[in-house]
């Protein structure tokens, strides 16, 4: 796969040195520069997926700030997260497994319901899912 990049590069002169000086020595002759690289692909196809989120794909559930409360009824803040979990569901009306990542109380709603009705309801799309 072919890729196109290109380089940035950015010099910082201090000021008190003046623009007609051609050479630059002395205490003042420190520069700063920093360069950067970016690449993009020459093939448009290849996608970049972001960082899941701790995020039920269905239901929407995600982590619950709580405390935890000592006998002194000393508070200590704790993050209550969900039970999430990656699984692949076999979706019948297109005929192809589909990888979500799923509470364990929507795993059970989907096995009484049906992955497209949840689908819906969740207003997504499974295409999207497809693996």
């Amino acid at each position: 796969m072919a890729s196109v990049c290109s380089l940035t590069t950015r010099v910082q002169v201090p000021s008190q040195l003046s623009s007609s000086s051609s050479e630059v020595t002395g205490a003042g002759a420190q520069s700063l520069s920093t360069s950067r690289v970016t690449c993009a692909p020459s093939n448009s196809s290849l996608l970049v997926t972001p960082l899941a989120s701790r995020k039920c794909d269905l239901t929407g559930k995600k982590a619950n700030n709580g405390y935890n409360v000592s006998f002194s009824n000393h508070r200590t803040k704790k993050l209550q997260g969900a039970n999430l979990q990656y699984k692949r569901l076999w979706w019948e009306e297109a005929n192809r497994f589909v990888k979500l990542r799923l509470s364990t109380k929507a795993l059970k709603t989907v096995e009484k319901k049906g992955l497209s009705t949840m689908a819906k309801e969740a207003g997504i799309d499974l295409l999207d899912f497809a693996i």
